[in-house]
């Protein structure tokens, strides 16, 4: 199945697209951005169920998808992997953002595709600095002017 406009996508760096079944963390993480990233437009869901083809079936796409792993349903690993076998959604940049630390779970997001991959503290204070950070990172990676070119003498991310 194509997906709508496929000639025609391009990739939003102004907005995130948050993956999130925890309604308390999805708060922590819109209050943490909206206070640090005031200009990122966020949009939320709880479940992992169709995002690969909800990405595909959209015009524009999220700049960046936060992804937690530890859902009911559909689990993070497994959009993960659904994200990344579509060729058309290679420039979509993947955060992986869970409580879990298992080496062995890091390096199967990383194998997976997972951009980054970041702990999620439970001190909010620390929670917003390490999420400053990340987005920080990404949109340094993306440009400065939000075209999704990178900016010279920013390092590659793949």
């Amino acid at each position: 199945m194509q997906g709508a406009n496929e000639g025609s996508r391009r990739v939003d760096n102004g907005r995130i697209l948050v993956v999130e079944d925890s309604a308390e963390d999805a708060e922590a993480i819109e209050r943490a951005l909206t206070r640090t990233h005031p200009d990122l437009r966020l949009e939320f869901t709880d479940h992992g169920e169709g995002i690969a083809e909800r990405l595909l079936d959209s015009a524009d796409l999220p700049g960046l998808v936060l992804l937690d792993l530890n859902m009911p349903g559909l689990s993070g690993h497994a959009v993960l992997g659904a994200i990344r076998s579509h060729p058309q959604l290679a420039e979509v940049t993947l955060i992986v953002f869970t409580s879990s630390t298992a080496p062995a779970e890091v390096d199967a997001c990383y194998a997976a595709g997972a951009d980054s991959y970041i702990y999620k503290p439970v001190n909010f204070a620390l929670f917003r600095t390490v999420l400053k950070g990340a987005i920080d990172y990404w949109q340094q990676t993306k440009g400065q002017d939000g075209s999704g070119s990178t900016a010279p003498g920013a390092p590659s991310v793949k």
